[in-house]
């Protein structure tokens, strides 16, 4: 049975539809990238999976279990859990409180959970006290990442982890993913470098205007001269 399943799936901001009819699935132990361009959908697909935006159409499956119609926070309690684009830290906060509001589910975050990320993510141990705010981008990316640990994910979505990092945080960055991703938790990743994205994924989705196009094993897809051309600047 696959961990997360999207049926037909369409999503509309007024009368424009964003999404148009999407079907794909993550399966256990899985990283699953979606690529496209600009306003392609892939946010709003990765909005509608979380609860913040409503199908118009469609089921999604987590587990088994329909939860298109539940709260954003009864969908994290069950272990789908998102890293926005933009990292949206909070700023004023430290870094412990920021690590915090990731486990705000479950009340008090046990040892364990904070032991994970600093293994993780070290520089945050480092920066404990630290102001979210004053950290560097890559550094509030990672803080993003170790927010989202904090709920006990068992499948992990990434929204475009990479955007706006020096190529040294981007390698760190992806190196981390596959970490988080041997150590049992599957991913589904949006990502604008795409070629980062299908070295990393087990699968990929393209999605065109709302609509997946493509859909293949990621060394498949880093293979096709249609992607190439259109993804990888080829």
């Amino acid at each position: 049975m696959a961990m997360l399943t999207l049926d037909d799936i369409r999503v509309s901001y007024g009368n424009i539809e964003a999404v148009r009819g999407i079907s794909l699935d993550v399966e256990p132990g899985e990283i699953v990238t979606l690529i496209g361009g600009n306003g392609a959908g892939k946010t709003t697909t990765l909005k509608t999976i979380s609860g913040v935006r409503r199908p118009s159409h469609g089921a999604i499956l987590f587990l088994g279990e329909r939860i298109d119609k539940l709260a954003a926070h009864d969908i994290v309690s069950r272990g789908l859990v998102q890293s926005p684009e933009g990292r949206r830290i909070f700023p004023g906060m430290s870094v412990r409180e920021n690590l915090e509001m990731g486990a705000y589910h479950r009340g008090e975050p046990d040892a364990a959970d904070f032991a994970r990320v600093f293994t993780l993510f070290p520089v945050l141990k480092e920066r404990i006290k630290q102001a979210g705010g004053t950290l560097s981008g890559g550094e509030q990316q990672m803080l993003a990442m170790g927010r989202a640990m904090m709920a006990r994910p068992k499948l992990l979505m990434l929204d475009e982890p990479s955007m706006g990092l020096a190529p040294m945080f981007v390698e760190r960055i992806f190196a981390i993913i596959k970490e988080i991703n041997q150590q049992g938790t599957a991913i589904l990743l949006i990502e604008q470098n795409a070629q980062m994205a299908l070295q990393t994924a087990h699968r990929g989705y393209v999605i065109e205007t709302g609509q997946i196009v493509l859909a293949d094993r990621a060394d498949k897809l880093l293979g096709n001269d249609d992607v190439r051309k259109a993804y990888l600047g080829e």
